[in-house]
């Protein structure tokens, strides 16, 4: 009830615009797209999974018939899919566009552009995803919302091993492409309206089962107790679509960025020289593989 009484007084319809959302079977972007959708919010859901993408696009329909929902496949670990999805995506009309899909603790390998796949999903992917659609004329107007972490905190980027491919840590490297997202996009948008930098705190979704076995069925009841439930972490990621973030700001909850409803924050590992250092290396490996 108090996160409906929330969204009733801090958003509004979205009738009649559309929102392309990544990741949107995942725990938090299923929220998101529950919360969107409520609010009347035509749908494109990008997954790389198109049986959890239909069974999500019959599920919303069923609860709100009158918005209009479209599936399109990428698998962000495949630059390749990427591609064929902007184009195909080069054909809709999108007013936001959500950089949701990420992956944490999975098989290590060295994707097609040359570069480690938990790199490649959460920062060479989405990067690519949103400079190519917003290259096109018609799309130039459209926000962007990318999903951050606080693991980002963890890591410290390091131009002699980028992807940190020769890390071993899940931590560090997720933290680091996290890192490189958040400070690629906010430099691309510096200056504009069109970007808000989010994070959704901790939550309980896949992405956390990443322990042995033996160890998440021990944590993962105390997890769904102490941290935020999914739809309540989501409401970081709506908050977005109705607010920009300044320069050095993101959103994410407000107490000790793990709990609590969204609010702006100082994000204080920002730096100018460090955004521009990324930023440059971001368009470096996009002109690569265009």
């Amino acid at each position: 009830m108090k996160n409906k009484k929330w969204i009733l007084k801090h958003t509004k319809s979205l009738k009649n615009k559309t929102v392309l959302i990544s990741g949107a079977t995942g725990g938090i972007g299923r929220e998101t797209c529950k919360i969107l959708a409520s609010i009347e919010a035509n749908l494109i859901l990008l997954d790389r999974n198109s049986e959890r993408s239909n069974a999500l696009k019959k599920e919303l329909k069923g609860l709100y018939p009158k918005i209009a929902i479209k599936n399109i496949i990428a698998d962000c670990e495949d630059i390749s899919s990427v591609k064929r999805a902007v184009s195909e995506l080069s054909l809709e009309k999108i007013d936001y566009i959500i950089l949701n899909a990420g992956a944490y603790s999975i098989p290590r390998r060295r994707t097609s552009c040359g570069y480690d796949n938990v790199f490649t999903i959460n920062f060479i992917a989405p990067y690519f995803l949103a400079k190519s659609l917003l290259e096109n004329k018609k799309l130039q107007d459209t926000k962007v919302i990318a999903v951050g972490s606080i693991a980002h905190n963890y890591s410290k980027t390091d131009e002699s091993d980028i992807d940190f491919s020769s890390r071993k840590a899940s931590s560090l490297v997720y933290g680091n492409s996290k890192r490189y997202l958040m400070f690629s996009l906010a430099k691309l948008f510096e200056g504009t309206d069109n970007f808000s930098l989010v994070h959704p705190g901790i939550t309980f979704t896949n992405i956390t089962a990443h322990y042995p076995k033996l160890i998440f069925a021990i944590i993962k009841n105390p997890m769904k107790i102490i941290f935020m439930k999914p739809y309540t972490a989501a409401l970081n990621t709506v908050y977005g679509i109705f607010n920009a973030t300044p320069k050095g700001f993101w959103i994410g909850p407000r107490i000790f960025n793990i709990w609590g409803k969204p609010s702006f924050k100082k994000l204080g590992t920002y730096t100018d020289a460090e955004a521009e250092r990324i930023f440059n290396i971001a368009e470096k490996i996009y002109n690569e593989i265009k």
